[in-house]
């Protein structure tokens, strides 16, 4: 072979060698940059931009795309201990002309944490408001989606804000009495009247804890190398301290059943989506809803646990653009007659 040639592929090699190498050491080594590194290139990949958004000495974090145009804006409020990019899957499978919102709730992410804050459900449907006017999304009404502790300050807001928003979307929403207890329920009492409150299946601090909450969210088992477990409990355990604490405010009498004690309140078009293998909190919080809320729809998807937005995104984002196609039909109906 040609000296020349040979020399060729040994840089050519070398080359290709160094990048495939610091993947592997990445993925062995800091799998939690792995992981980080995964939501920027998505972020990236559906055109999600991050932006800061300050309210006196309060900063919001929060990620768009689109602008406000002749269809409702898409406000997007996540889950207990997750962050904006949770929302991704299913801002996958939504038009690029819908301008959508996800924030970071208050102490998660990028947004300010603080010890004094008040993280009832209130109190976050209160510093939601602030960035909803900070951004001027409110400009015009909009539609709001939620899910689980998301859900239950969702719901809040469209009791106590009705004038901000034109319609709602509540998944697998907390703050709601069940005739059936779930999995995580028995759990959390058999751990209260152990007093091992601190092992809080929610908040995991080890790869088998992990394994473990993906378990007990999701219907859909997935199979996750041990590596990215290590990279999410990683990732989270800088913030389990703060997490506990939040937990015990949402669970606290204040919050608990925030939305139960609301939901008279709400007259928007609701639409409630809720996996019927949900094993955090029981499918039946769908007819509580159902029974309360005046224009509710109701749907259960089924093989699905309570991870919906994970486990069945297309799903859940047909059902909301679906949804707003049938409150604009009935909107230009009404105009006609």
């Amino acid at each position: 072979m040609d000296l020349d040639v040979l020399n060729m592929f040994v840089i050519a090699g070398g080359t290709l060698a160094i990048p495939i190498l610091a993947f592997v050491a990445s993925f062995l080594l800091w799998p939690s940059a792995l992981i980080r590194i995964y939501y920027w290139y998505w972020r990236r990949a559906l055109g999600m931009q991050v932006r800061y958004a300050n309210y006196d000495d309060y900063q919001f974090c929060y990620s768009y795309r689109g602008r406000p145009g002749y269809r409702p804006s898409i406000l997007m409020l996540h889950g207990f201990s997750a962050h904006k990019d949770m929302w991704l899957s299913i801002v996958k499978f939504l038009p690029k002309n819908l301008h959508l919102v996800c924030v970071d709730m208050p102490g998660h992410e990028g947004t300010t944490r603080s010890d004094l804050d008040d993280y009832s459900i209130s109190g976050q449907a209160k510093r939601i408001h602030q960035f909803v006017e900070c951004i001027k999304l409110n400009r015009r009404p909009f539609h709001l989606v939620g899910t689980s502790m998301g859900g239950n300050v969702a719901g809040v807001y469209a009791a106590q804000y009705p004038e901000d928003i034109c319609s709602l979307t509540l998944i697998c929403p907390a703050g709601l009495p069940s005739t059936t207890d779930s999995k995580f329920i028995k759990q959390l009492r058999e751990l209260q009247e152990s007093n091992r409150i601190d092992r809080i299946p929610l908040i995991p601090s080890t790869p088998e804890e992990m394994a473990d909450m993906l378990k007990l969210c999701s219907y859909v088992r997935f199979k996750v190398p041990q590596q990215i477990l290590q990279g999410l409990v990683d990732v989270r355990i800088p913030h389990n301290e703060f997490y506990r604490k939040l937990f015990l405010e949402i669970v606290d009498e204040k919050s608990r059943h925030s939305l139960h004690e609301n939901m008279s309140k709400i007259k928007a078009p609701t639409q409630v989506i809720w996996g019927k293998q949900d094993q955090v909190l029981d499918v039946s919080g769908a007819d509580v809803l159902a029974s309360a809320i005046p224009d509710c729809h109701v749907y259960i998807l089924e093989n699905c646990g309570h991870s919906v937005v994970v486990e069945r995104p297309r799903k859940t984002a047909n059902l909301i653009l679906e949804f707003l196609a049938l409150l604009h039909s009935i909107d230009n109906n009404k105009k006609q007659a």
